[in-house]
């Protein structure tokens, strides 16, 4: 009986081999071309990425750097726009996406916001989808402000409220004063004495928290 057993899986395995080796000589070809074209597809990516996607990133990062130091030097046209040489935010973006990093958008926005184009900052700001949670609020709080501009309060609330809201946010007692303000704007008073008592309570060593009363007592008065 054990024989048998032997000798049936014996067989089994030759069938199995044999199956085996008439698939690689059915489709031996076709595998061939299929692992070439991987092959080539690998090389050509591997190409893109060394010698133009990665000089791509090198050269925005160089006209980056240079647009930064005009960004620091409150030059918001040229740090946006340009100064014929090199290049501004607007332009980097029009020519590289965001190749030198996300916080691209957020330049634009800031430099915009300070030029008062209040449509184009929010533009930018809202591409910008940078991971850093204290960036991301303040690029919130900017397009707050340029709603508010535009007297849109409602929208500068919601966007003031998301700022303050992150965790160790060293502006949110400013975010939370200006919620208070938008909301003021929008008759919500009992709201915007709740943003006021929540920068007396949470943030009262802050240049906000000093001033605060007054705010307060202006509510309470009415």
């Amino acid at each position: 009986m054990a024989k048998e057993i032997k000798n049936e899986n014996a067989e089994a395995i030759v069938e199995a081999v044999s199956k085996t080796e008439k698939f690689f000589e059915k489709y031996s070809k076709t595998m061939l071309i299929a692992l070439a074209a991987v092959v080539v597809a690998g090389a050509a990516v591997f190409c893109w990425y060394k010698f133009a996607y990665q000089p791509s990133v090198e050269e925005a990062q160089g006209q980056m750097a240079v647009a930064e130091e005009n960004f620091r030097a409150a030059d918001y046209e040229v740090a946006l726009n340009g100064d014929g040489n090199d290049l501004g935010f607007a332009q980097i973006i029009s020519e590289y996406g965001a190749k030198a990093g996300k916080s691209v958008y957020f330049y634009a926005g800031v430099c915009e916001l300070q030029l008062g184009n209040w449509e184009s900052a929010i533009s930018y700001l809202k591409s910008y989808k940078g991971k850093d949670a204290i960036l991301a609020a303040r690029a919130e709080a900017c397009k707050g402000d340029a709603y508010a501009a535009l007297e849109n309060y409602k929208e500068a609330l919601a966007c003031y409220e998301k700022a303050a809201a992150v965790v160790d946010n060293m502006f949110a007692a400013t975010y939370l004063l200006k919620a208070g303000f938008a909301a003021e704007k929008l008759g919500e008073n009992t709201k915007a004495l709740g943003f006021y008592k929540k920068i007396k309570d949470q943030y009262p060593q802050s240049m906000e928290g000093y001033d605060v009363d007054k705010y307060i007592g202006r509510i309470e008065a009415r």
